[in-house]
């Protein structure tokens, strides 16, 4: 989903312009007070500018529709052979989204902006630390080594500090989630890798074949190209899980024409109802999945008691009540991947009054998630009714919502739910909601956020 350049608030746009303009400032002192010579030959910065272009081709996709690529191994390796204004040049003239033309201006200008700025505070490390004040140790000089690690610590954190602030602005995601959802698992990569840009440098440096520096970089370049199946696999995984548990549940919802689409709705329901409670867009998403597969626990009940015509036996209740603790089971292998969502799964039928199932939890010991989802679950199943109970009207649903304020359901998101429902949202008639979603093609865009959301760039794309 494109966002039209017109329509990008303002906020954006002048810390966008902010970047591009200390960039821009600080390239042009280090060009008038740093060291102009250095050796090299204008084929050379063409390699390494073609170099950069090709890194940001190849990309790795990140949650919150950013993207990551090895243009963070290219750029410690122009630090250290050029002086830091011509690094800067190299990365500007290099950087070319993977989707130029087809995004918005100014998300081309961030990416190329940023990653200019921090190769220049980068590249000023490395040269504070090898040629102003080298570090030794006794009669040994370690001035390379610490100036590697101080280097690339400068790259990745000026990195990540623009990037999430800036998807902090488009999507309202706090930073410390924006780190968590993107970041905390690609840190020890990117320091594993740091070492590599010193010794593409130094190869490049010490021609090995033909004469030429840049046989060994491409080789080396060749075996890091396979190692971003790392990443790439990681999040295709991610993504084959999600399809899966997607097909469970519907193939539960499917069984059964009073549940029909239950979970869809329940999932509508709820990130309107978690919008409303102040909740950001990474939360919004996350209860909406969360929604989505709260009930997958039912794949181990028997469909004698899921589908039985008439009123269910106290022991077969039991049963029933089990399928939360059975979601859980069930999702335990995949238990780093939906630590969030787990919550949901497990106390989507607690109550406030500490009556519910299956730890009894009272108040605010509930999740706010499962407390969202538990009464978007109660609703859904009011209005849809069983064949031996009659559906309620929308009515009379929101009267017994409001009667159980305080018992049943968290009385602040009670009240919160009547002010969404006297808006007349599409979830509030399960006939028109079903309608709605049949008339529709099947999308898997449910998920996905609702509005773009800017990229990572030890990678690339403000999305």
């Amino acid at each position: 989903m494109q966002r039209a350049s017109s329509s990008v608030p303002v906020r954006i746009v002048v810390y966008i312009f902010s970047i591009a303009l200390v960039a821009a400032v600080l390239g042009t002192w280090l060009y008038l007070t740093g060291p102009k010579e250095h050796g090299y030959t204008w084929l050379d910065v063409a390699f390494w500018v073609g170099l950069v272009a090709w890194s940001t081709r190849i990309a790795v996709a990140l949650p919150f529709n950013a993207t990551m690529s090895h243009l963070y191994v290219i750029i410690l390796g122009a630090v250290i052979l050029f002086p830091p204004w011509l690094a800067m040049v190299i990365v500007a003239l290099g950087y070319f989204s993977p989707r130029l033309g087809k995004e918005a201006w100014y998300k081309d200008l961030f990416n190329r902006a940023q990653n200019t700025l921090v190769t220049g505070i980068a590249t000023l490390t490395w040269y504070y630390l090898t040629k102003v004040a080298p570090v030794s140790m006794g009669h040994l000089n370690i001035s390379v080594g610490v100036a590697i690690i101080a280097s690339s610590l400068a790259l990745f954190l000026t990195n990540i500090s623009l990037v999430s602030y800036v998807i902090h602005l488009a999507s309202g995601a706090p930073l410390r989630k924006v780190w968590v959802d993107n970041f905390r698992w690609l840190s020890m990569s990117y320091f594993v890798l740091a070492p590599i840009g010193l010794f593409m440098a130094r190869a490049y440096q010490t021609p090995l074949v033909g004469g030429w520096g840049g046989f060994s970089v491409l080789f080396i370049l060749m075996l890091l190209y396979y190692s971003r199946f790392y990443w790439d696999e990681r999040v295709k995984l991610q993504e084959a899980l999600d399809s899966t548990i997607e097909v469970l549940v519907k193939a539960l919802d499917a069984k059964d024409p009073h549940t029909r689409l239950h979970s869809e709705r329940v999932a509508a329901i709820s990130k309107d109802l978690a919008k409303a409670a102040g909740l950001d867009e990474s939360d919004q998403r996350k209860i909406e999945y969360g929604a989505r597969i709260h009930d997958i626990g039912k794949v181990s009940i028997p469909d004698s008691i899921l589908l039985k015509p008439g009123r269910l036996t106290e022991e077969e209740f039991n049963q029933i009540k089990l399928h939360p603790t059975e979601g859980i089971k069930l999702l335990q292998p995949a238990q780093r991947y939906m630590r969030d969502v787990l919550p949901i799964i497990r106390h989507h039928h607690e109550r406030w009054d500490g009556r519910g199932y299956p730890d009894g939890l009272a108040g605010q010991e509930t999740h706010l998630w499962a407390r969202i989802v538990a009464l978007g679950d109660a609703y859904e199943a009011m209005t849809a009714g069983r064949p031996y109970v009659k559906a309620k009207t929308p009515e009379e649903a929101l009267r017994e919502i409001l009667d159980l304020s305080g018992s049943q359901f968290d009385p602040k998101l009670a009240k919160l739910f009547q002010e969404l429902w006297s808006q007349d949202p599409l979830w509030k008639d399960r006939e028109v909601f079903l309608r709605a979603s049949t008339s529709q093609a099947p999308s898997s865009d449910s998920s996905a956020p609702s509005s773009p959301a800017p990229a990572y760039r030890t990678s690339e794309e403000l999305n």
